[in-house]
């Protein structure tokens, strides 16, 4: 088992009207990719690689929303959001499924884990920004990223 790599964005660490995300994902790379693009959505983040510490966390900093990988080492993204709906703390925040796993049956599969949502790799920033504002419920307050380019 190797320790938890957490870290919260440092930008937007003191905006409170902002939601807080808290990723989870093992390969540096997507989680860098993750990052980014929470961060230039505007969101507060937690991002994390280690899976045996995303219950802890997620009681301790109480995100609006999880986004989790699926393939983990270690506790899987399935038995993860198992725990996290069995917690007071944790079962009432919306978890999204982040995975490779991209075949119907796999979507079905997740989602009747106990997942709310769910977006394949590799994604568009407007379908992470779509999916995040739709398990946000209105508390996502800024514009999406491509009506800015418009304007």
């Amino acid at each position: 088992m190797y320790l938890a790599h957490s870290f919260m964005s440092d930008e937007n660490k003191h905006n409170i009207q902002q939601p807080l995300v808290l990723a989870v994902e093992d390969h540096d790379d997507s989680l860098l990719l993750m990052s980014y693009a929470l961060d230039s959505l505007g969101c507060r983040f937690i991002c994390q690689a280690d899976s045996s510490a995303t219950v802890l966390v997620a009681k301790e900093y109480q995100p609006d929303l999880i986004m989790l990988d699926i393939l983990l080492p270690g506790l899987s993204g399935i038995d993860v959001v198992h725990h996290l709906k069995q917690e007071p703390l944790t079962c009432e925040i919306p978890v999204i499924a982040v995975t490779a796993l991209a075949t119907r049956q796999d979507r079905e599969r997740i989602l009747m884990a106990g997942f709310n949502d769910y977006i394949s790799k590799p994604y568009m920033i407007e379908d992470l920004e779509t999916i995040i504002r739709h398990n946000l419920q209105g508390r996502f307050r800024t514009q999406l990223t491509y009506e800015l380019c418009q304007d």
